[in-house]
């Protein structure tokens, strides 16, 4: 990456206590999505914080076409992370893309991390025989033509529906950091995530996990999260959150930390 990872991705450790708490964030937004959660966290824990190089916060230039065409880059630089950090065990939260790629490094690593809360996760977004994950193909190529048209139009059109709530702060600020992102590498990596399936390395994950699943979410239904529980090699068990949407973490942020310190404590 050129210079140090922990530069290029703005990584943050905040926080006093002596377990580590990686905050991962997904696509569309980048390490502030979690400003009003960190609070809650930096008393017990010491809260790893960093951009996925996607988002952006980081400078385009360290984002390379050829290497992050699957998400196992991205696992590379989470464990390139905490390797910098000397991080040798942590609890770790992700969101969407970065649920995945949390699992997947607990994969390769599995004695890295205590627990993966996964927060709006999906193997495959696309339905399949005997699969809903929530779109069709054409549904998806209907996506990536309207944010090659009009990027603009297609985030103000798309933030609203993801935050799913009504709450108008979330979906400015869901907004903020979609605009933020270059539209090319938001394209791609919109092709990387809609086009994966992952559903294959579930049973490789022997970590335990908990899923979190808000109602009606737009990204991912909630036969995901059953498909996924019954899926994971490990123990895992659901957490059904009574909110909407799929950027808790954004709309209602003191609810979600409520929930990630009862799923922490278990």
């Amino acid at each position: 990456m050129g210079s140090s990872i922990l530069d290029a991705l703005n990584v943050r450790v905040e926080g006093t206590g002596d377990k580590y708490l990686v905050l991962a964030h997904g696509f569309g937004t980048d390490q502030s999505a979690w400003q009003r959660v960190l609070p809650y966290f930096t008393r017990h824990y010491s809260v790893i914080l960093y951009d996925l190089v996607c988002a952006g916060s980081v400078n385009p230039d360290h984002f390379d076409y050829r290497r992050y065409t699957t998400l196992d880059a991205y696992v590379d630089d989470l464990l390139n992370i905490l390797e910098a950090l000397r991080v040798t065990r942590c609890a770790y939260v992700g969101h969407s893309i970065s649920a995945m790629i949390g699992m997947l490094a607990s994969i390769r690593r599995p004695e890295l991390f205590s627990k993966l809360i996964l927060i709006g996760a999906s193997p495959r977004f696309l339905n399949d025989k005997d699969y809903h994950g929530g779109f069709e193909q054409g549904e998806i190529e209907q996506v990536f033509s309207a944010m090659e048209a009009n990027y603009e139009a297609w985030v103000n059109g798309f933030a609203p529906l993801a935050v799913g709530a009504d709450v108008p702060a979330a979906v400015r600020e869901f907004s903020r950091t979609l605009f933020n992102m270059r539209p090319d590498i938001s394209l791609f990596v919109s092709r990387t995530v809609f086009n994966s399936d992952l559903r294959g390395i579930l049973g490789l994950v022997s970590v335990p996990c908990c899923i979190m699943q808000t109602a009606r979410d737009m990204s991912v239904p909630e036969t995901v999260a059953k498909y996924m529980k019954e899926h994971i090699g490990g123990k895992s068990t659901i957490q059904w959150l009574d909110t909407e949407g799929h950027l808790p973490h954004l709309s209602a942020p003191s609810y979600l930390a409520r929930q990630l310190e009862i799923a922490l404590s278990q």
